[in-house]
C-alpha cells in the first residue's frame, strides 16, 4: 500500500508553518517533507514530530538566495565553500529530526547560469555531489538529486532521470540516489512508468502533482490510480510526497486519497 508523506511547504499553506504538523496529523498522515528547514531552529522542529508522532521523510539542502531566483549553488563556480557549508547545516538538521530512520537530504542542483561553460558546471556538481555523498554517509543518510522540468525552472541543469542516473555512474556513492517527481516527468518526457522500471534501483523516492496546474490528482491528465497501483506492483517501498498546490483548502484537495484508499488499490 502506497505511503504518503504531507509536503508541508506546499500543503496547509493556509496556517503558519509549524500549525501544518498539527494539521497534517490531524488529516491522517504519519510522515512529513518540505523544502527547506533552515528558518526554524531544529529543536522546534523536532518538538513538532514528537508532538504529532510524525515521521521526518525528506528536505533539502540549503538551495542559496531563493527570493533572488537561485534554485541551488551545486553547478556554480566559486561556491563550493559556501555549498560545503550547507552539507554541515543539513547534518544538524538530520541529527535533531531523526527518527527510527534518518531523514532522505535532496540537492537542487542549481540553473546553469548564462554564457557558462556546462563542462565545467558538471565538474564543479559532480566534486560537490562527491563531498555531499560523503560527509552524509557518515550519518548514513542517503543524498538525492532531483531532475526539474524545464518549463517551471528554465535553465535548471539536472532535467531527466537519465541524466541523473549518469551523474550518479560518475560520482560513483553508494548513497546517491534519484528524487523521482512524477509531475517534472510528466512535464519533460513522459513515460512515468517505462522510466520508472527502468531506473527503479537508483530511485529512492517519489512525488506527485497533477499536471497541468501543479494541483492534486485529479485535477490533470496523469491516471493516478492507475500508476500508484503500478509503483505498488513494482515493489516500490518508499514514500510519495504529496508536493501540489492544492486547488481550494488542503483538506479539500486529499478526497482523492481517501478513494484511493478506498478502491482496489487500497
Amino acid at each position: 500500500m502506497t505511503r504518503f508523506a504531507a509536503n508541508l511547504t506546499l500543503l496547509f499553506q493556509e496556517l503558519p508553518f509549524l500549525e501544518r504538523f498539527g494539521a497534517a496529523r490531524q488529516a491522517g498522515f504519519t510522515a512529513v517533507e518540505y523544502m527547506f528547514p533552515y528558518p526554524y531552529s531544529p529543536e522546534e522542529l523536532r518538538d513538532q514530530l514528537r508532538q504529532h508522532g510524525l515521521t521526518q521523510v525528506l528536505f533539502n539542502l540549503p538551495a542559496g538566495d531563493w527570493a533572488a531566483g537561485e534554485r541551488g549553488i551545486a553547478v556554480l563556480q566559486g561556491r563550493q565553500e559556501e555549498f560545503r557549508d550547507g552539507v554541515a547545516r543539513a547534518l544538524t538538521y538530520v541529527e535533531a529530526l531523526r527518527g527510527a530512520q534518518p531523514p532522505l537530504v535532496n540537492c537542487l542542483v542549481g540553473k546553469l547560469p548564462e554564457g557558462a561553460n556546462a563542462d565545467e558546471a558538471r565538474r564543479v556538481l559532480v566534486e560537490n555531489l562527491r563531498y555531499a555523498a560523503s560527509e552524509l554517509a557518515r550519518a548514513h543518510v542517503t543524498l538525492l538529486i532531483e531532475p526539474i522540468n524545464p518549463h517551471d525552472i528554465p535553465g535548471f541543469f539536472l532535467r531527466t532521470p537519465d541524466q541523473a542516473a549518469g551523474l550518479i555512474a560518475e560520482v560513483g556513492a553508494d548513497n546517491l540516489r534519484i528524487q523521482y517527481d512524477l509531475y517534472h516527468q510528466q512535464r519533460t518526457e513522459g513515460q512515468l512508468l517505462d522510466t520508472f522500471r527502468r531506473l527503479q534501483g537508483q530511485i529512492a523516492h517519489v512525488q506527485l502533482a497533477d499536471v497541468p496546474g501543479r494541483h492534486q490528482p485529479g485535477t490533470g491528465e496523469i491516471n493516478y490510480p492507475f500508476v500508484l497501483a503500478a509503483l505498488d506492483r513494482e515493489g516500490y517501498g518508499g514514500y510519495v510526497g504529496l508536493e501540489y498546490i492544492p486547488e481550494g483548502d488542503t483538506v479539500g484537495s486529499l478526497a482523492w486519497m481517501a478513494a484511493l484508499r478506498e478502491g482496489v488499490t487500497a
